[in-house]
């Protein structure tokens, strides 16, 4: 059953843009055209079509790595030793950065904007950083793992996640080992990832722990693997379950919980339409579909053709985070994170939100956390960069009372308040600080 949301005063174009907004960063105005006229419906078709090719971002050259210097390439004199570190950290920070502009301008071009969208919630979600991660190469395998898994079966992801190098030396996998069981893993894998507070023990916890030990990721052949004789191969019980259980088999009995549909339920849409506990309503009506198949990309789709996704709590219920707000400002421009003078990367550096970089396991803050003043003036100096670059005829070339309106379009904003309206009319003869102000406006911080 295909339900669109339609609710009373709204037309297809402000749906269409919400769902934009919401399934990815936004749209130009062609592009919103172009998805109004064809419709909500049809245009929840393409969003969810997790197959299609990603044309725009073919056009985005990914990043390359330099291999991680072993100890065998490294020379015997302590001076020259430093020097060769120190050459390889600074190596390393380049391609952080490279990275870190591959992935904006990825959101930007994308043509399969919710899978990109999708990658970015999964990164919070299962959150990993590159300061003690440290290797590129190993947080980009990571990024391309949640693109191409993301969509599909949770379990089948947790499992691939668990195994993953970059989660592997984030959490202390290769310190895991039966004479002395590290816990990290268990335990966020159980209240940040699967499950939530209150759902597990810590007799559950310290059991999961046992069957993960000898789990590691080796720098030397660049592979996961279980190292036997650090692995407890002794009966654990875990979630009622007793047998001589191994990590594969925690993290199935961990995504086959009573309490992990609605736990993953509710982080999806509190990401995508607005934040909710796992006994909103909406949650209850979305899990018992997710908990039959666990399949991510039918949940999206369910997720945006439910009544409730155009509702106007839902619509008001988000403030963008950085770097949906990074990119969708330069997808709505036209303009790239390396435009020159657009300064991308700072802005998201100060406003708290570098890709690649969450600062704790638990991910970013979310919604109101990024609205407060502390970030307004990183705000103010990116629109004010962006809006000196960005190709303004289209709003120049009218009257002064018509401008506000042209910035709307450009933007996708269904329309101006009465006091951002009258605000934004009296800087209507600048066309440049009229879209810098249209950029830190309320209306278009919280959509």
């Amino acid at each position: 059953m295909r339900v669109n949301g339609a609710v009373a005063g709204d037309d297809v174009r402000a749906r269409v843009a919400h769902l934009l907004r919401r399934a990815g960063f936004g749209a130009t105005a062609a592009e919103l055209d172009e998805a109004a006229a064809a419709g909500y419906d049809a245009t929840v078709d393409r969003l969810v079509d997790v197959g299609a090719a990603d044309a725009g971002a073919a056009w985005v050259a990914a990043p390359t790595f330099s291999p991680p210097l072993a100890a065998s390439d490294l020379p015997a004199d302590p001076a020259a030793r430093r020097e060769a570190q120190e050459r390889e950290r600074r190596a390393q920070r380049a391609e952080s950065q490279r990275m870190n502009s591959w992935w904006i301008d990825r959101m930007v071009a994308s043509t399969t904007p919710l899978r990109e969208r999708l990658t970015l919630f999964w990164h919070g979600h299962f959150a990993t950083s590159i300061q003690k991660v440290r290797e590129p190469a190993l947080m980009f395998a990571q990024n391309e793992l949640f693109r191409t898994m993301g969509p599909g079966n949770f379990e089948a992801l947790t499992q691939a996640v668990a195994k993953d190098p970059a989660m592997l030396l984030w959490l202390d996998s290769n310190q895991n080992r039966r004479q002395s069981p590290n816990e990290n893993f268990a335990r966020e894998l159980f209240e940040l990832f699967t499950l939530g507070i209150g759902n597990y023990t810590e007799t559950d916890i310290r059991e999961a722990a046992r069957a993960f030990t000898g789990w590691q990721y080796q720098r030397a052949n660049d592979r996961f693997r279980v190292v036997a004789n650090l692995h407890d191969p002794g009966t654990k019980t875990v979630f009622g379950v007793t047998g001589n259980l191994g990590g594969e088999d925690v993290v199935r009995l961990a995504t086959s919980q009573a309490a992990s549909g609605p736990f993953v339920v509710a982080r999806l849409w509190s990401h995508f339409a607005r934040p909710v506990r796992v006994d909103d309503p909406v949650v209850s009506d979305l899990a018992g579909g997710f908990a039959k198949d666990g399949d991510v990309g039918r949940l999206l789709e369910a997720m945006v053709r439910h009544r409730e996704f155009v509702s106007a709590p839902v619509r008001a219920g988000l403030g963008k985070e950085p770097i949906v707000y990074v990119a969708g400002t330069l997808r709505a421009l036209g303009l790239r994170s390396t435009s020159p003078g657009v300064g991308a990367l700072p802005a998201l550096n100060n406003l708290g939100q570098t890709p690649f970089a969450p600062p704790n396991v638990g991910g970013w803050p979310q919604n109101g956390y990024w609205l407060t003043t502390s970030f307004a003036l990183s705000r103010l100096r990116f629109a004010s960069s962006v809006a000196a670059r960005a190709d303004l005829s289209a709003v120049s070339g009218l009257a002064a009372g018509e401008r506000p309106g042209a910035v709307a379009r450009l933007l996708s904003v269904d329309g101006w308040g009465a006091a951002t309206g009258a605000a934004l009319a009296a800087v209507a003869d600048d066309p440049t600080s009229l879209l810098t102000l249209a950029l830190v406006a309320p209306e278009y911080l919280v959509a």
